[in-house]
This record gives C-alpha cells, structure tokens and sequence, in this order.
C-alpha cells in the first residue's frame, strides 16, 4: 500500500473471539493503530456458546449426585427439583456480564469496536453489515495495512435425512426446556459433555457414535475408562452405528440408525464435529487459499498465501482449542508490532472433557510414544475415598508414559475428579521435560488422588520396539 494514501488502521482482526482479542489487545498495547469487527457475540464461541456456559452447565448436573453422596456421610438430604429456566436465566446473566468486559478490555486498550459482518472488498478492504448485535450499527468500508482472520469455525451437520430436525451446540444452550429424551450424534468433545450435563439433569440419553469407543484421539486406556463411566451415568451407548436419518413425529423424534435400531427422543443433538468458519467473508477477492473443508492455509507465522492477511484460532484448524488461539494471537502481534516473539509449546498443550468425571490428557499417547521407541507405562486404578462412603461405583484411573531412553515422562493421562485441575499441574513437568525420576522423588500430599503420580513406582507393561 505504499503507492496508495496511508490505510485507516495498521491491524483489523475480523472476529472478537479469544484469540482475536488477545491479538487485537496486544498489537494494540505496542503502539498499532487497531480495529476488530464482530457481527454475532463479544467472546467469541468459548464465553458464549462453548467452554464457559458449557462449564456452568455441566456444573448444575452434578448436584444431584452431591444430595445421593451425603447419605454416605450421614447427612439427611432430600433430592430437591431442578429449574431449567433458572439455570439458563442464570448462564445468560454470567455471559452478559463476560460480554461487557471482553469489549471494556478493548476499548481501554484504545482498539476500534467495529459491529457487523465483515467480508473482504479486496486484500486491504473490508465492508462490514449490521446484523443485529447493535441495533444502531451502520455499514463501515475501512482500509487496514494487515489484517488477521479470527472467525474461529462453526458446528457440523452430517449429510442425512432430517438432519435440519436436530439442534447443534449453538442451539443447546437456549433450549425453552429441559427435554426428558435425548439422543446424542457424535461421541467428540461435544457430544461426552453433552450426554453427562443431560444425565445428570435426569433425562433419559441415548449416544450414537461410529467408533468402537468414545473420545477418537485419545489414549485408549482413557477411552476404555470413558466407556465405562458412560455405562455407570445411566447413559445408553450405540457403539459401531450411525444414523441414517431423523423424522418428527407429532412432539417426538426417530432416529433411525444404520443398524436398523429406531431412537425416539424429544431432542436430537447432532455433535458432530466443526467446520472452519470462511464462506461468508469474500476469500474469493483475494488470493487466500482454503482446503476443501474450508481451513485457511497459512505458514508458521500464521501469514496465508495472500501477503499480509494472517489466519488464528480455529479458522485454522489445527489445535481447536480456546487457550491455543490465544496464545497464536499473543505470538502474532508481538511478531508484528513488537519485533520479538514468545514461546509456546503447542506440542504439550493439555486438554480436558468435562464429562463426570472429567478426564484430561496431556504429551503423547500410548500408542504415538510407542510408534517412537519403546515405552515404560504407569497406570493405576482405584477408587477414590469419596466413594468409599457414598457407595458409588466410580473409578479412577491415572496414566504416564514414560520414554524408556531417556526416562522423561512424554504423556500423562488421567479419568476421575479433579482430573483438569491436576493436568495442569502435570502439564508443566512434561512441558518441562522432567523424567520419571523427578516423580519418584517427589513427595506426595496425602490423602489425595494426585499423590498418585508421583507414587507408581512398578511399570505395568513395556509398548513399542
């Protein structure tokens, strides 16, 4: 743009989710004049229809057990009534209040609010169309010198009949009721989440998934234990199946699976993975190259193939995950505006479901170290002294793998309570590169689970050459 007068902004960040944000705040923060436009929700999908009223949600289900735990404690608890509406008024007064800070935190760093969809003119210009989140928003052309796509990606619908009757995650969260039955598409992320907060409010879950076992990706001691758990929540499981198609009938569902299994529910969930969130924003006045399923093609330093437009998050995707968008958000600007770059290492990154009980992992699987070398594997299962009392059959179960050559502890796995809060902790020791012996001689808190782990001192089993 050099031939041409001088852009309105040096940096637009088209969406205001996480790692648009933290992009925006810190190009922001080192002196570049910056916009970010955002035509559905301030936050993004993690504060408004993701991690955060999914977390709450998932919250309000485990009451119920906490009343049924107590009687093996001597309290004289009664089971009350749960109220939808309230759980919901409730989670939307929380996103509100997110909402404002996430534009506050903008606003004070001095970034350009622009409300409406934005769509490329060009490879410096972007239109944006009011759409409702600001009823007073009017059309806004503003030139800028870079630009960084952070429209994060939306849910998919798999291709079958009636597949418009089932509701999506975005949808979920606004249901007018709590549905007595419900059946779950899909055994990812979503659909676990899903199918304990529904159980756990006292519907009646149906879980249809195309695999052997839930959670693809993960270690399969974990998805054994998963499995298990799932069966112990009270919720059905159609393993090896798939739905063929989705019919109403009067105030009900069928679900017809590929086995010829028939499913009446009140409510279909289809949680069925997400796609890239690219058709509506022009690419096609520019030379960005998209795969076939709409990811944005970009190099290591986030930049796609057309010069000075850069991709985060899970328009990407690559790592789908709330804390990774942030943290390429955080590298990008710095990289831009400030001439230095912070490190991350993205090949540690934690995860955790939210199931009850919840399971997290962090490194590599058991079979992804085994494919590296030979592999020393820890595990232990047992049940936690809670239930010793509350007469609950939950197990928990704790993982590490173990680099045979070097002893450094390359995975960590983990199902039971607390299993997020311990990962992270666990996180840094494999970030860090620490060895099996650094474990050993670490002394435990006792009685807690987490002594567990650095207490397992007998190998269970040897994988890989």
């Amino acid at each position: 743009m050099s031939d041409k007068k001088p852009c309105d902004v040096d940096l637009l960040v088209i969406g205001a989710g996480s790692g648009g944000v933290r992009c925006a705040r810190i190009a922001a923060g080192h002196g570049a004049r910056v916009a970010v436009a955002e035509g559905r929700h301030w936050g993004g999908t993690c504060v408004n229809l993701g991690c955060v009223p999914k977390k709450l949600m998932v919250q309000a289900s485990e009451y119920g057990d906490y009343v049924a735990d107590s009687h093996g404690f001597g309290w004289n608890t009664e089971p009350g009534t749960f109220d939808w509406a309230k759980l919901i008024a409730a989670k939307d007064r929380e996103i509100h209040r997110l909402n404002g800070i996430y534009v506050s935190m903008l606003e004070k760093a001095g970034v350009r609010l622009l409300t409406g969809h934005a769509r490329f003119e060009d490879a410096h210009t972007i239109v944006t169309t009011p759409t409702g989140l600001d009823p007073k928003a009017k059309p806004e052309r503003i030139t800028a010198e870079r630009i960084v796509i952070a429209t994060g990606s939306a849910p998919t619908r798999l291709p079958i009949v009636g597949a418009d009757l089932a509701i999506t995650s975005d949808e979920v969260f606004s249901l007018p009721a709590l549905p007595r039955r419900v059946c779950i598409i899909g055994a990812g992320y979503i659909g676990i989440e899903f199918a304990g907060i529904f159980a756990g409010l006292g519907a009646s879950v149906d879980l249809v998934y195309r695999q052997d076992l839930p959670l693809r990706g993960f270690d399969e001691d974990l998805r054994t234990a998963l499995h298990e758990a799932i069966g112990q929540r009270g919720i059905t499981q159609h393993e090896k199946t798939s739905p063929t198609r989705i019919e109403c009938d009067g105030d009900a569902f069928t679900v017809t699976l590929d086995n010829g299994n028939r499913l009446t529910a009140d409510c279909v969930l289809m949680a069925t993975g997400r796609h890239p969130k690219t058709e509506k924003l022009g690419l096609e006045t520019t030379r960005i190259r998209t795969t076939e399923d709409g990811r944005i093609e970009i190099d290591r330093h986030f930049e796609a193939t057309q010069p000075g437009i850069f991709a985060i998050g899970d328009v990407t995707n690559r790592l789908n995950l709330t804390p990774v968008a942030i943290a390429e958000g955080h590298i990008l600007a710095d990289r831009l505006y400030a001439d230095r770059s912070r490190e991350w290492s993205f090949d540690t990154t934690p995860k955790a479901v939210f199931f009850t009980p919840p399971l997290a992992s962090v490194g590599l699987t058991e079979t992804e170290a085994a494919e590296r070398g030979t592999t020393d594997i820890y595990l232990s299962k047992f049940r936690p002294m809670r239930h010793t009392l509350s007469g609950r059959e939950r197990r928990t179960l704790m993982k590490l793998v173990v680099d045979q050559a070097t002893q450094k502890i390359v995975g960590a796995h983990m199902i039971g309570e607390d299993a997020p809060e311990l990962m992270q902790g666990l996180a840094i020791a494999v970030t860090a590169g620490l060895r099996k012996a650094d474990f050993d001689r670490t002394i435990g808190i006792h009685p807690t689970s987490g002594e567990e782990f650095v207490t397992m001192r007998t190998r269970t089993r040897v994988s890989g050459d």
